[in-house]
């Protein structure tokens, strides 16, 4: 299964995106291992548009014009489920399993997410119920598809 991640905002050089890059780098390499394969990482600018409502549609209007038909989508929002890392691990080889060849993990602008994005996801997910900057959220999520895979090969490097 190929995983993507969408995110609104670029990431500028610096220490975020070099472990980002880092943690999307052991990801790639070891996941092909399990049936995971890194798809791309997606940024698009922050609409310009002069009110939230409007920058927030136009924003899920870009990501879901990158969609690829039928892949699972997850929202990553403070108000969606927390989950540990064993169960995003095996939510991630729940859908592999399902025969489920792409997924897409979102991260909105500073808005947030369009509503109309909930309707169409598959699972909203959250890192905590703090607010999380776009750039720590980036090496998070790189983070935890890293430790998916590890914990979904019997890898130690999840350690509970």
């Amino acid at each position: 299964m190929r995983i993507g991640l969408f995110a609104v905002g670029r990431l500028k050089s610096g220490p975020e995106k070099d472990l980002a890059a880092r943690y999307f780098d052991r990801f790639a390499k070891a996941g092909p291992a399990v049936g995971l394969e890194l798809a791309r990482v997606a940024e698009v600018a922050e609409s310009r548009a002069s009110n939230a409502e409007t920058r927030k549609r136009e924003e899920a209007a870009m990501l879901l014009k990158s969609l690829g038909d039928g892949s699972i989508l997850i929202l990553l929002d403070e108000r969606g489920k927390a989950l540990d890392s064993e169960a995003f691990a095996n939510l991630l080889g729940s859908y592999r399993d399902q025969g489920k060849r792409e997924l897409t993990i979102a991260i909105g602008g500073a808005d947030g997410l369009d509503p109309s994005l909930y309707d169409r996801a598959d699972a909203t997910l959250c890192l905590g119920k703090m607010t999380w900057p776009h750039q720590l959220v980036r090496t998070l999520i790189a983070e935890q598809l890293y430790r998916a895979v590890t914990i979904l090969s019997g890898h130690p490097y999840h350690r509970v």
